[in-house]
């Protein structure tokens, strides 16, 4: 049986793969599993995101509607960080990360990114210490707002 988090994996890929290749310039930052029925995908673009553009990409997705209800969505302040590159253009930024396995005694971390390479990325904690966190064991990461 596949965990909540293989199956948001699963349609990462099969998603992105559709998007971003049928629609240039857009990327499909993540796909979040809200229920066993409803999923939002979070999408970008270097022109910005409009209610246009999220119809169209919803519309790309007709066929998943027969087992979901399918949200589209600009990343908003608290932007989906998933892959390498996200975490390298947040260095400097507070982060919020939730790893699949613990390091460290805990699964939940907040910080800011302090370093991100091609396999994991270095997190300044709230208690002054740094975390390294494979990218492998992360489940969500977005940034913090900022402006609160």
């Amino acid at each position: 049986m596949t965990t909540g988090y293989e199956k948001e994996q699963e349609l990462t890929r099969d998603v992105a793969g559709t998007v971003e290749r049928q629609i240039p310039g857009v990327e499909v930052l993540a796909v979040e599993l809200l229920s066993p029925t409803r999923f939002c995908v979070f999408i970008d673009h270097p022109k910005g995101v409009d209610h246009a553009l999220c119809a169209r990409v919803t519309d790309l997705l007709r066929g998943y509607l027969t087992r979901y209800t399918v949200d589209v969505s600009s990343p908003g302040i608290e932007r989906p960080l998933r892959k390498p590159a996200h975490f390298r253009n947040a260095v400097g930024r507070r982060v919020a990360v939730r790893t699949s396995e613990e390091i460290g005694g805990r699964k939940r971390f907040k910080g800011t990114v302090a370093a991100a390479d091609n396999e994991a990325l270095a997190l300044g904690v709230e208690d002054g210490e740094r975390v390294d966190i494979p990218y492998a064991a992360i489940v969500r990461g977005n940034l913090i707002d900022e402006v609160n």
